[in-house]
């Protein structure tokens, strides 16, 4: 699940606007930030290297370390301690770890395969990616439209006023990170645009999603940001 990860974290600063947005988006993200850490320590090497091959289908991955069942409790402390240096509260830090938990939680049903601690161990999740990936797809379209409606429902509620333009920015990341999904599902982008093959010399996959994580988190933590109050 890629977007869908990013509305909990909108959930859970607007029960608690006290903590900082971009903690809750990294903690809401955080098993796939470690995977990329992970990835250039050689520990979660990902396959295809070249983003040009890359599909949701056929992106291989042990993630070991960063989501399989035994690291998330050194993951939920991580994040538990974190939270708490940075905002001085229990309730902050708490949110974070249920973002951790919410996260594996939802890669559950929409994502690559998870196991208890390593590949040879019980699987647990639907490891929809490679078995159905237009069904993970369509698994996290439905959650993203009912945490978006719930979210903006409650910014009404809570006397929090947007603009059409900046609900539509909100929900166009949401919508950019469906289609992104959608269009690398089954299909590489060296097959929609007939890309020659050459050789880069370096992994070009890991950076290319590092570049959207982080964009979206920026972009998110930018607009989600403007908005004013029935007070104002």
């Amino acid at each position: 699940m890629l977007a869908g990860h990013y509305a909990t974290a909108l959930i859970a600063h607007q029960k608690y606007p006290k903590g900082t947005l971009l903690y809750f988006l990294i903690a809401s993200q955080l098993q796939d930030l470690l995977w990329f850490v992970f990835h250039y320590f050689g520990l979660e090497k990902t396959e295809p290297a070249d983003v040009f091959n890359a599909t949701l289908s056929n992106m291989s991955v042990n993630m070991l370390f960063s989501h399989d069942l035994v690291p998330q409790v050194f993951w939920l402390i991580f994040i538990f301690i974190i939270g708490k240096i940075l905002s001085k509260s229990t309730k902050v830090a708490l949110l974070g770890t249920f973002l951790v938990i919410g996260h594996f939680i939802l890669d559950f049903f929409s994502g690559h395969p998870h196991h208890f601690f390593g590949e040879e161990s019980q699987m647990i999740g639907l490891g929809l990616y490679a078995t159905n990936v237009f069904l993970a797809i369509g698994i996290e379209s439905v959650f993203c439209i009912l945490a978006l409606i719930y979210f903006f429902k409650k910014d009404a509620a809570n006397g929090i006023k947007r603009t059409s333009k900046n609900k539509k920015y909100i929900i166009g990341l949401f919508v950019f990170g469906i289609l992104f999904m959608l269009s690398i599902a089954t299909t590489s982008f060296r097959q929609w645009f007939g890309i020659p093959d050459f050789n880069i010399g370096f992994n070009t996959n890991v950076p290319t999603l590092i570049l959207t994580y982080v964009g979206m988190i920026i972009y998110l933590n930018f607009f989600v940001s403007r908005y004013t109050t029935s007070k104002s």
